[in-house]
Order: structure tokens, then sequence, then C-alpha cells
């Protein structure tokens, strides 16, 4: 299984994208910004007219889209890959979503005899690139198996889950509620320190070194110090998988409250102008609102 298609090539799905062609793998590309499909051009990749297009000629296809709405559209619209891929194709299913839109999806693409693979993934475009991205995998074995060249090519950190698709999900909005708390407690941290007459690069070598330290904090705390936010990962990603992970605790019965502190902290910075920066830019935004 050489031939790969990627729906998405944002940060993330670029990332890919350029991992699996330093692989040795036929990678090819849609997106519905011409500048970033510009950008493949110039990578040398395959760039497809559209999601149907892009499935006709893959073995396999990589959904890396933002939201439930944009993978629903990707694989089911009127030129959605669903109807192209050839059978038994795996389909790995990558954004943040909500669990039941995982379900729904994997449900779709099994009555069309694909072989849907629920595979969030974290860590960021760089570790996306250099193949240490996390990938939280739920599937059939046979899909697993199937993609197996795939999934291990993007990634030395597979963690299998089980056979349920949604489970991937359910992790990756676990994992991403506590970076959204860590990622909120390390800005208003070093924003107090900052308060109190701290040199902020000091505290953070502190606390880097002792028992405060988190790997999300030391990342964006480093590029904010730096003045640097140029978009990695969005606000809007952390404010959008905080809302769906108290989403699905609520359905479950649960309330976190550190977790609601930190999501309404995110939506706050993102309607107050942070939304198009780096989630790094919270210090900043903590520091003029603690």
């Amino acid at each position: 299984m050489r031939r790969i298609g990627i729906a998405g090539i944002g940060n993330m799905g670029w990332g890919m994208a350029r991992r699996l062609q330093a692989c040795g793998f036929e990678v090819a590309v849609r997106d519905i910004d011409p500048a970033r499909e510009a950008l493949a051009r110039d990578a040398g990749l395959a760039v497809l007219p559209s999601a149907a297009a892009l499935a006709a000629c893959s073995q396999a296809l990589i959904v890396a889209v933002v939201d439930a709405a944009q993978t629903e559209a990707v694989l089911f619209d009127d030129e959605g890959a669903a109807v192209a891929l050839p059978a038994g194709a795996p389909v790995l299913l990558c954004p943040t979503i909500a669990p039941d839109d995982v379900e729904r999806c994997a449900a779709r693409l099994a009555a069309r005899g694909l072989a849907p693979i629920d595979a969030p993934m974290s860590g960021g475009p760089q570790r996306a690139l250099d193949g240490t991205m996390s990938l939280m995998v739920a599937c059939a074995p046979s899909a697993f198996e199937r993609a197996r060249g795939v999934i291990e090519a993007l990634s030395n950190q597979v963690f299998r889950l089980g056979d349920r698709p949604g489970d991937g999900a359910r992790a990756k909005l676990v994992n991403n509620l506590l970076a959204a708390i860590n990622l909120a407690g390390a800005a208003e941290a070093l924003a107090l320190a900052d308060r109190v007459g701290l040199d902020p690069a000091a505290a953070l070598a502190v606390i880097e070194r002792s028992s405060g330290q988190s790997w999300i904090g030391s990342d964006r705390m480093r590029r904010a110090l730096a003045g640097d936010l140029a978009p990695r990962a969005h606000t809007t990603l952390l404010a959008k998988d905080s809302r769906l992970a108290l989403a699905m605790a609520r359905a479950a019965g649960v309330e976190p409250a550190l977790g609601a502190v930190a999501a309404g902290l995110f939506a706050r910075a993102c309607r107050e102008g942070c939304a198009a920066l780096d989630d790094a830019s919270l210090y900043d935004w903590l520091r003029r609102h603690g």
C-alpha cells in the first residue's frame, strides 16, 4: 500500500504528507486553501481537484481537516471521497471531533465496504514531520493490519485503544482537556511571575526542572516569551477540543471543574483577539486580563 491520499494539509496534514513522502510513499493531497496546494506542488506532491479525485488515485485516505463538518464534507459530499475509494481501503480519521461523529462516519464508511480507522493525532507539526507524534488508534484488527505500514511510518508512538471507533476520539479529548488545563496553568503561573517582579524566563527555567513542569507548558511558554505567536496550533483548536471534551464528560454525567475553567479561558481568549494566533498567546492575554 504505497499510494496515500491526504485530505487537508494544514499544519498537521502537511507534516504527515512530508513524512510519508520522505518514507517513500506516493502522496497526493487536496486542500480548500490554494496557498496550501501551491506549497504541496512546490514540494513535488500531486494535488487533486476534489476529494473524489484524490480517493480515486489512492489506496488509503488520511482525513486531516479541522472539524466534523469538514470531515463529513470530505467523505460524503457530492464529490466526496467515500464513493471513489477502492473496496476495503483504510480511511484514517485524524481530526479531533466528538466520539459520536467518529462513530457515525465509521458506520457510513463500513457500510460502503471501506475500513474506518479512528486515529486522532497529537504532538504538533514538527513531530508529525519527524514521525514521533502520538496516534490514538481504535479500529477493527483487519483495518489496522491493512494500514499498518502507513500508521507505523507516521508515528513511533501508536496507542491501540481497541476495536471500537470513537475510543480514539475519547482518548484524544481526555488528553486535550488536560493539555488545555496544563497550558492555562502554565500561562497563568508565568503571568503571575511577571506580576510579582520575577523574570518570567527565569521562572520558566525553574518550572521546567521542578514539579510544575509540563510538556505543553514548556513548549508554548518558550514561544510566548520569545514573542513567537506564529500559529502552529491556533487558539481556536484548544477552545474547540476543550468544549468537545466537556460535552463528552457531561454526557457521561461528569462536570470537570478545572476543565471548565480552562475551556472558559480559551473561549474568552478567542473572542478577544487570540483566535488566529498560536495558543501560546494565552500568556500575553492573561498578563493583560489577569
